[in-house]
């Protein structure tokens, strides 16, 4: 809960104080956007099955569960290892004029999902079962999921994306996916 509650506020903060109409984000480009995230769900999917099947929970647990770590985590940590990093860069980076030519718009993508992956590996590296040669799997998760962002320009493939891979690991089993919060 602490989580739901800090990150709810940075969001909040971020999007007044940057300016960002989700609103207008949500509306430019949205069937590339809901493309994307039908491609990009199914990246995220099979990455969960090829891990070991363990029981998914079962009556208001299961409910519980897909609320809690499939929507309000999913949605959070999307919004938090890709959306916020990507956008900063953007603003950042239409602020100071690299937006109008192909190359200023391929570094700027570059650069978005470098601060994307940063982020992502700080992140996770608070986590004892990431430490190592396992922070790769985050990594390589948030970078499939950052790039179906960059291809479509649209909010809703990241979000779906991390919403639909967090569901899948609910359904798989929560005690053998890594996608889901620790397991010690």
């Amino acid at each position: 809960m602490p989580y739901l509650g800090l990150a709810s506020v940075f969001l909040y903060a971020y999007t007044r104080r940057s300016g960002l109409d989700i609103g207008t984000h949500l509306r430019r480009r949205w069937s590339r956007g809901l493309v994307g995230a039908l491609i990009f769900d199914c990246v995220m999917v099979w990455g969960v099955v090829q891990q070991p099947a363990s029981p998914s929970p079962r009556g208001l647990e299961l409910v519980f569960a897909l609320l809690w770590l499939g929507g309000l985590y999913g949605v959070l940590d999307a919004m938090l290892l890709t959306v916020i990093p990507v956008l900063a860069i953007w603003q950042m980076c239409a602020a100071g004029g690299m937006h109008n030519h192909w190359c200023g718009r391929l570094m700027r993508a570059i650069v978005a999902l470098i601060a994307s992956l940063f982020v992502t590996a700080a992140y996770h590296w608070g986590y004892v079962e990431f430490r190592g040669p396992a922070i790769l799997n985050p990594i390589i998760g948030n970078a499939i999921i950052t790039l179906g962002y960059l291809v479509t320009s649209h909010l809703s493939t990241p979000v779906v994306a991390h919403v639909a891979m967090h569901v899948a690991a609910v359904f798989h089993g929560m005690e053998t996916t890594v996608q889901l919060p620790p397991h010690y």
